[in-house]
């Protein structure tokens, strides 16, 4: 079963931008009520693509630097990135099939 991988500013280099595999990177705030929503989901992703793509939550508030870097201006904000750089970005809540719509054409089969 995949897990989570809990990012922060100093690991984000090396598990995501140096990851040899695509990474889901979910900005999240545990205040917020849609990232609350949308967690679920995210998991269930993780779940789905385990193999093809890494999944990991990144807390906005505990971890400004990275935030600011990719202009995560409001959350939730799912990012994926390949080969070092941010290929897709989804902002706010959506269902699971929105999604893997997205991320579906970035995994290598």
């Amino acid at each position: 079963m995949a897990e989570l991988k809990h990012l922060t500013d100093a690991t984000f280099k090396i598990e995501v931008l140096d990851a040899p595999a695509p990474v889901l990177v979910d900005f999240t705030a545990v205040w917020c009520g849609p990232c609350q929503m949308i967690a679920p989901i995210v998991e269930q992703i993780a779940k789905d693509y385990d193999g093809k793509m890494t999944v990991a939550k990144l807390d906005i508030d505990e971890n400004v630097e990275t935030t600011m870097k990719y202009g995560v201006m409001g959350v939730p904000t799912l990012m994926l990135f390949k080969d070092g750089e941010p290929v897709e970005r989804l902002v706010g809540y959506m269902p699971k099939d929105r999604i893997a719509a997205k991320i579906k054409p970035h995994l290598e089969n």
